[in-house]
């Protein structure tokens, strides 16, 4: 049963377990589930829930297949019991399909298949290994002209192919020696041309286990492979293996097991055991493997890039600052924006700052203009090759100021500024423009600027372009979906992009609530959500705790307080003292509430009630203030300044399975590796360790100005 064996995996109560399947099949979302029914969820966090759907998914595709492939069999009348209870009690889809393959023959021609039935019974002899008579003496008997057996030969070498087959078939002899090779086999690559030079030099020649090596080594010997540089082959303990076959196949006439063998049969079903290893079943499981490593290896990689996409959307937003957002250029003119505190853009210009001396003093002379006019508190430049030029500048014009500078990652920020989202959003200025448009927002709020871009142009993963496109784009929709939700956002201004990943909206329903805002104005409530055609009540119930609509009269409606939970909220409120309008008062004290007695006497379960209270203590809360800030900068630092042995404060731009890349300041960012990462100690992965947008403090360890590379160390 489905939900037992989820209620093993996830170590739940039974009832737990049908309670969260009755929840998901019900269309319930898992940020909802995770947000707003805490009494089903218990022990599990957001990525236990997500993971539980997967599981559930599988199980169910697993069951179903299961159905087809006993029905298959007894179709062709070849179902038992035994064969009935080992596919129900299978527990993946490469053991059904290994039976499936076992009992479901393939199509054959008309003439393959009068051939294969008058050789069974040559093979079946030889098989069973009853006979005395020679085998060339009956091979002799099933010379058929009409069956296209011409020779002695070609029946026993038929007959052997039927053996080869029915070996290569077997279920358990498959899942063994898959066994073996995953335990015992090796990974081996070699170069197509060990004369040419190419990045993969490292995997010329090279071995390693198969059950331990790292995920990003799969994925590098895939593309160069796929590039034209490696070979690769799995090599399994042969021997082992074929010896294993023989022992399982050839029948032992002794009582002591002294291995008395029938010799007449002996060599052609030993000939045809290797035939079947070497011609079907090494190259089957040589594929399998090959599959499993590079789907593991994908796992892990979109794992890591999903918990870098995690953080780097978690970066604490920078608040209640005038920001000047530049989108640099070495060829052509500086495009740069200005945008207040609430993100309205003020101002636009065009800057020529490289190249004369003039340009350079006339670039300063606008932008300072730009400072003082507006009040600009922060300057977000995009960071390009060579930015340190700009930095340069932008250092001497802010010399003697408050004013300070990020670099800011614009990676995919010039494809949505050509996309339709964007001149739906900003139709009054043009591509440049909108770029540094762009670039201000990710200082002033990185979650809403990064969700309009694809993930995978951010920089953050590592052989993402190499991997399963759809198992990847699910996995950071789920995270961006995560985070979304997570945080909450503002109904009244935020984008078509950012409604998508709210819970229960699809593209469609979120181009209707911006189109209604359009129309009608500012929404004034989160109730006004129902007079969208579009939305209906479960979709109300699933998106409107996620939506927070601060012009609303409502206090409650500026909070994640879910709409079914208003009429608890108000009586909590109401017997603290308290009138719904004091809500957002600084010093609205709510101390020593007993949560088990509270939830009795309101009729509301205990989680749902704490999470209330955390909201009604502090109703403008936004988890990611407790995030790293972004560095500001005075100065700028060249490559060159750098000496080994210096300590920097950095931030973690990357992490990959073998380090982190880190941002200290010069363009080139330096790799902590895995090695360096805890002072000699042992690290599993360095996500253990750091996280993207983390600040740390890495001490120089080599710096080479030819490759332009830094070696750092975590102190």
């Amino acid at each position: 049963m489905i939900s037992e064996t989820l209620a093993n995996e996830f170590n739940i109560s039974s009832k737990q377990s049908k309670d969260l399947i009755n929840l998901i099949e019900n269309g319930n979302t898992i940020p909802f589930i995770n947000n707003y029914r805490k009494e089903f969820t218990n022990s599990l966090d957001y990525e236990s829930l997500q993971k539980f759907s997967e599981s559930l998914n599988y199980l169910e595709k697993l069951e179903k297949r299961k159905k087809e492939v006993i029905n298959a069999i007894e179709n062709k009348e070849k179902l038992t019991d035994d064969i009935k209870k080992i596919i129900n009690e299978s527990e993946t889809l490469i053991e059904i399909d290994d039976i499936y393959n076992q009992y479901v023959e393939e199509k054959e021609t008309k003439t393959e298949s009068s051939k294969k039935k008058t050789l069974s019974k040559l093979a079946n002899i030889i098989r069973f290994q009853q006979t005395e008579i020679p085998i060339e003496e009956i091979a002799k008997d099933f010379i058929s002209e009409e069956d296209g057996i011409t020779t002695i030969e070609e029946a026993i070498s038929g007959s052997q192919d039927i053996i080869a087959g029915i070996t290569a078939d077997n279920a358990d002899f498959k899942y063994l020696i898959r066994k073996i090779t995953l335990e015992e086999g090796k990974i081996i690559t070699e170069p197509i041309d060990s004369e040419e030079s190419s990045v993969y030099e490292i995997y010329y020649d090279h071995s390693e286990n198969i059950h331990n090596i790292a995920s990003h080594k799969i994925l590098a010997i895939n593309r160069g492979e796929s590039e034209g540089f490696l070979k690769v082959k799995i090599v399994a303990p042969k021997d082992d293996i074929i010896s294993y076959l023989n022992r399982h196949t050839l029948i032992d006439r002794s009582d002591n097991y002294s291995q008395d063998y029938n010799e007449v049969t002996k060599k052609y079903i030993e000939k045809a055991i290797l035939n079947s290893y070497d011609r079907l079943i090494a190259p089957s499981i040589e594929k399998e493997i090959r599959e499993y490593l590079t789907s593991r290896a994908e796992d892990k990689s979109i794992e890591v890039f999903s918990n870098n996409l995690e953080h780097l959307l978690m970066q604490s937003p920078t608040k209640n600052k005038v920001i000047l957002g530049w989108y640099p250029s070495l060829y052509a003119s500086s495009k740069l924006a200005v945008l207040d505190k609430e993100g309205k853009v003020l101002k636009t210009d065009i800057v020529n700052p490289l190249g004369s001396e003039n340009n350079i003093d006339e670039t300063k002379k606008i932008v300072l203009e730009i400072i003082e006019k507006y009040n600009v508190d922060l300057i977000a430049l995009g960071d390009i090759q060579d930015s340190k030029k700009l930095e340069q500048i932008i250092a001497d014009i802010i010399k003697g100021t408050h004013v300070k500078y990020a670099l800011i990652n614009q990676a995919g920020a010039s494809a949505y500024s050509s996309s339709a989202l964007a001149e739906i959003e900003f139709p009054d200025f043009n591509k440049g423009h909108r770029t540094a448009i762009s670039i201000a927002k990710r200082l002033q709020d990185p979650l809403v600027e990064f969700v309009k871009v694809d993930p995978k142009t951010i920089g953050v993963g590592q052989y993402q372009h190499d991997m399963n496109q759809k198992k990847l784009n699910e996995s950071l929709a789920n995270i961006i979906e995560k985070v979304v939700n997570n945080v909450g956002i503002d109904l009244n201004t935020a984008s078509i992009s950012l409604l998508n990943y709210v819970s229960g909206i699809n593209s469609a329903i979120a181009t209707d609530i911006v189109r209604y805002r359009e129309e009608n104005g500012l929404f004034k409530s989160r109730n006004e959500l129902l007079k969208l055609d579009s939305i209906d009540s479960d979709i109300f119930k699933q998106s409107a705790g996620f939506l927070k609509v601060y012009s609303s009269d409502n206090p409650l409606d500026q909070t994640s307080i879910h709409p079914d939970s208003y009429g608890v909220a108000k009586k909590l409120i109401k017997k603290l003292g308290y009138n719904l309008e004091d809500l957002f008062l600084e010093d609205l004290a709510i101390e020593g509430i007993n949560i088990k007695d509270l939830s009795d006497e309101l009729d509301i379960g205990e989680e749902t009630l704490k999470d209330i209270v955390i909201q009604l203590k502090n109703p403008k809360i936004d988890p990611r203030d407790s995030m790293h800030k972004p560095i500001l900068r005075s100065d700028t630092l060249l490559i060159e300044d750098l000496k080994e042995e210096m300590v920097m404060e950095g931030m973690v731009r990357n992490v990959v399975d073998f380090g982190a890349f880190v941002d200290i300041g010069v363009h080139h960012d330096g790799l902590i590796h895995i090695s360096k990462m805890d002072k000699g100690n042992f690290v599993k992965h360095p996500s253990d360790i750091v996280s993207v947008g983390d600040i740390v403090k890495v001490k120089i360890l080599e710096v080479d100005l030819d490759k332009n590379r830094i070696q750092l160390s975590l102190c």
